[in-house]
This record gives C-alpha cells, sequence and structure tokens, in this order.
C-alpha cells in the first residue's frame, strides 16, 4: 500500500516559491487576524490610538515630571509618541507571533502551507496600527508646532527594520512555544521588561557615553532613535555606530530566526 507525504521544501528557493503559490492564504489570514483583533470591541480600531496615547501621557508624567529628563530637541509627549509607534508595532507582532502557531494548531495539524505564513500575518495587524498612529503623531506635531522634512522618508526602511526585529524574535519564540509552552508566560514579561531598557519614556542620550554602544546592542534602540530622528525639528545626528550595530544585529535576528523556524516546521505537527 503506497502513501503520499507532502512537506515542506527544504531548500531556500523552494521556500520562497511555496510563499509566492501561497500568497492568497497570507493575505486571508492577516484578514481574518485583523477582524478577530477587535471583534466584540464597542471602539474597534480606536484602541490603536488609547493605547499608545495613555501609555504616552503616562510615561510623560513619570520620567518628565517626575524624574525631570532632557527631551533632547522634541517635546517631551512627542519625543515619547514617537518612540510608542516602533515600540508597539514590536511588542504587538512579538505577542501576536509568539503564539500564533498553538492558535492555529489545527491548520498546522491538518494540511500543509507554508507555516512560516502563520507568525508572518500578524504584522499586518501591528502594521494596521502604526498607520493610524502616525495620523496621531502628525496631529501632536502640528499641535506643538514641529514642520515636517525630508527625513519622514526614513519611516518607511526604519519600520521595515522594526518588522525584521520583531518577526526575527517572533520565529524564534513561536518554534519554541510549541515544544516549551512555557513561553507563552515569558513573552508578556519580556515585552514589559523591554519597555523599561528602552529609550521609549526617555532619550538615549542620557546613556553615559562609555555604555552608549552596549546599550545598543538592543536592536530597538536604534529604531526608535531613527524614528526620533526623522520627525525631530532639528538635524541632530544619529549616534552611528550604535544605530549600524542594531540594524547589524536586527538582520541576524531575522535570518536566524527564519531559518531556526525552518529548520525545525517539520516536527510542528507531530508536537502541537
Amino acid at each position: 500500500m503506497s502513501e503520499t507525504v507532502i512537506e515542506s521544501s527544504r531548500s531556500l528557493r523552494g521556500t520562497w516559491r511555496d510563499l509566492w503559490l501561497y500568497r492568497e492564504l497570507f493575505f486571508f489570514l492577516a484578514w481574518r487576524d485583523l477582524l478577530v483583533r477587535y471583534k466584540q470591541t464597542a471602539i474597534g480600531l480606536a484602541w490603536s490610538v488609547i493605547t499608545p496615547l495613555l501609555t504616552m501621557t503616562i510615561l510623560t508624567l513619570v520620567f518628565s515630571r517626575l524624574a525631570g529628563l532632557p527631551s533632547a530637541d522634541l517635546p517631551y509627549p512627542v519625543l515619547v509618541f514617537a518612540a510608542m509607534l516602533p515600540w508597539q508595532f514590536f511588542s504587538n507582532t512579538l505577542s501576536m507571533s509568539s503564539t500564533s502557531l498553538i492558535n492555529n494548531r489545527n491548520m498546522v495539524s491538518k494540511v500543509y502551507f507554508p507555516r512560516i505564513i502563520i507568525p508572518s500575518t500578524s504584522m499586518v495587524v501591528s502594521l494596521t496600527d502604526l498607520s493610524i498612529s502616525l495620523v496621531l503623531l502628525a496631529c501632536l506635531m502640528t499641535w506643538f508646532g514641529i514642520a515636517p522634512s525630508w527625513r519622514l522618508l526614513a519611516l518607511v526602511p526604519l519600520t521595515l527594520l522594526a518588522a525584521l526585529t520583531s518577526l526575527g524574535a517572533g520565529y524564534w519564540i513561536s518554534s519554541l512555544n510549541v515544544k516549551y509552552r512555557d513561553f507563552r508566560y515569558i513573552v508578556p514579561f519580556m515585552i514589559q521588561f523591554g519597555l523599561y531598557i528602552s529609550p521609549v519614556g526617555f532619550s538615549s542620550s542620557v546613556v553615559p557615553d562609555e555604555w552608549r554602544f552596549l546599550y545598543s546592542m538592543n536592536p530597538m534602540v536604534g529604531v526608535i532613535d531613527g524614528f526620533r530622528w526623522a520627525i525631530a525639528p532639528s538635524p541632530g545626528a544619529l549616534y552611528w555606530p550604535g544605530f549600524i550595530s542594531s540594524v547589524v544585529l536586527a538582520l541576524i535576528l531575522f535570518a536566524s530566526g527564519a531559518a531556526f523556524f525552518l529548520r525545525t516546521e517539520r516536527k510542528f505537527a507531530d508536537v502541537i
């Protein structure tokens, strides 16, 4: 009696071909995630504005009013909100992608498709939230009299950098979460801890110079500093050694995460 075994492509070229063939599934799952995210909520997509706005208010009160930290060239609310956009993009993508395989266990165990599609669709939901929040950022810039410049164009590659960072971490954790369910408890702690060690509520310029490069080993430091540089009214220079290290680490995280995911996905159906 013969049997047919359906398995994923083992080559990188085959993986890209499969992703193109299953592109309609990617868009379907992304649309489904968008609908599910705000299902049965009274104000729907408004949560994508309310959440960073409330966080901005709290961080501004804590770090500006109580701690008295400097705001560099930006009003403190704008300084914080500009950092909240890439941070929430990262944290939402990581949070959703880390549990995506478990939440879709029936699909994973019953039918073949490139499994990497599942954690990748979380980026679309986060990108939608980011697009809405950018409108509020524009309103804040207008309120504080900050004129936009050509540097706003840098938000596109910076968003791509945030996507690579969040997806790379999401690939690692979603793969590990299939076998080790402890990660569902670890990820929220990681995100909360990361909020305070990343320059979200303060400018990274307050970090002593001798620690600045080491601090930039956090890939989100470069992304957040880049967002602030893109909207700042004065053309202050980025800390380039740290920014370049953040870019390199983001690329390594994405490449290693994708490689680990593709290497372990053949076992997902048996373990999940």
